[in-house]
């Protein structure tokens, strides 16, 4: 069995190093892990390149940490600029890697700055804005650290802070607990006075802290916690879409000059918009119009294309909306849209998956995107993508679904050569073979289809007289 020793043990060594025999930080690490090695201990779980003192070989990380520990109980009346000081070299030490902040939790560094913001009322901005930043550093990628305790002091600065960049510290402090941690969402969802000054924060006018508050929402909303059977995405979404959803809709307009916003806005809608009736809340609240308006507007932006592809993806799952989305023009604006950007993938993908959700089951939704030229369009842009399996996929979905209720756009396709591309695709990509042929079947041509169940002709039934 390979003998293992302590963070603590090698550090030790590291600083006897420096201070008895004056080597230098880099000297003494290597000298203090060939010593190891050559005890035959293995080093796999220690953190060799701690930022260390030069003089006195203690790691940065644990100088900030006691110098902190000892003035924990008057943080505030220390000098500012030296509090500021260690906190930062706390969240410097924390942003290097995941052991780092592993490390800085084992060390109490996280419960210290929770307690230090419960604690102390009136904190300078400075000090305040530090020990949040060092939240966030530590806590980034290790979700299990947060608690009921956290929970609190986040709610309770968040309803009295009125600093831009303080409030925005404290959202992403709460978006770093949601990632890969159901139970933490649950927790931040069951904190009713939370929610309400989160839907509070949605009307703010710093576009910076409605941007983080539409992240959170998005987090809120996550499913990607394995060690949980069951999550509570969709109920989350849904509640979250009760309270905020015509709100964040409207916001499309307020803040339709910032492209960045308007695409965390349109993501956020998309992402909300899980139950039919939601769909019609979007188009109410001008949802809809406002997507046409910006396709017009930004026909360039592939950003804000594809984002309001997606959204209307999402819209078209109320089939009263969908007909109101070709009635309104959109036909156009998609073909045009994949027409001029069917060399960037992604958007390509996005864009082909809006164009078959249009025209599923909808015969005249199907006759409109069709009377654009987008079959056309549709078959370039699988040619040009042939390694992608997701363009493949999409494109043949919109096939299947624009000729599965028209017959008479068959010859259109074939001539077009959508038979050879789906051919190609379907020796290229064998996991989507049933996709693919199901396209081929649509437009009436030659394909092979598995029978997947077939009885068997020798067993018969005999009733029992």
């Amino acid at each position: 069995m390979a003998k293992v020793i302590t963070q603590e043990t090698f550090d030790d060594v590291v600083k006897e190093n420096i201070v008895e025999f004056s080597m230098s930080v880099e000297e003494s690490r290597d000298e203090t892990v060939k010593q190891f090695e050559a005890q035959g201990i293995n080093l796999s779980n220690i953190i060799k390149d701690l930022n260390l003192n030069a003089d006195s070989g203690v790691p940065l990380l644990n100088e900030a940490l006691e110098w902190l520990k000892s003035r924990q109980a008057n943080l505030g009346g220390e000098n500012p600029e030296d509090v500021c000081k260690q906190l930062e070299a706390l969240s410097s030490e924390c942003k290097l890697s995941v052991p780092h902040r592993v490390l800085a939790a084992k060390l109490g560094a996280y419960e210290m700055v929770v307690d230090i913001l419960d604690e102390e009322k009136q904190l300078p901005k400075g000090i305040l804005a530090k020990l949040v930043a060092a939240a966030n550093s530590i806590i980034n990628k290790q979700p299990d650290i947060f608690s009921f305790k956290s929970l609190d002091v986040v709610s309770r600065h968040l309803r009295n802070e009125t600093d831009k960049a303080i409030i925005c510290d404290l959202l992403r402090w709460l978006q770093k607990a949601c990632i890969l941690h159901e139970m933490n969402r649950q927790m931040i969802m069951e904190d009713t006075p939370m929610l309400k000054h989160l839907k509070t924060l949605v009307g703010h006018n710093e576009a910076e802290v409605v941007k983080n508050v539409c992240a959170l929402f998005r987090f809120l909303i996550l499913d990607d916690d394995i060690r949980v059977e069951f999550g509570k995405a969709h109920e989350h979404a849904r509640t979250l879409a009760v309270e905020t959803l015509p709100d964040i809709t409207k916001l499309l307009f307020k803040f339709k000059s910032d492209q960045d916003l308007v695409c965390d806005l349109l993501l956020t809608v998309a992402s909300l918009t899980v139950r039919n009736e939601f769909c019609q809340v979007v188009e109410d609240a001008g949802g809809l119009k406002f997507i046409m308006d910006a396709m017009v507007e930004f026909p360039d932006s592939i950003k804000i294309l594809r984002e309001s592809c997606k959204l209307l993806k999402a819209l078209a799952g109320n089939d009263s909306v969908k007909s109101h989305i070709i009635q309104n023009g959109a036909a156009p604006l998609i073909e045009s849209a994949l027409n001029r950007h069917k060399d960037n993938e992604t958007f390509a993908r996005h864009a082909l998956v809006c164009v078959a959700t249009l025209a599923l089951r909808e015969k005249d939704n199907s006759k409109a995107l069709f009377e654009t030229g987008i079959s056309e369009t549709i078959i370039q842009t699988m040619k040009i993508h042939p390694t992608s399996k997701i363009v493949q996929r999409n494109g043949a979905w919109s096939i299947r679904n624009m000729v599965s209720r028209s017959r008479d756009q068959c010859d259109t396709f074939i001539s077009q050569g959508a038979e050879d591309v789906l051919n190609q695709a379907l020796a290229d990509h064998p996991t989507i073979t049933h996709d693919v042929k199901s396209a081929l079947r649509d437009l009436g041509c030659k394909v092979h289809l598995n029978e997947e169940w077939k009885a068997q002709s020798d067993i018969q039934i005999k009733n029992d007289e």
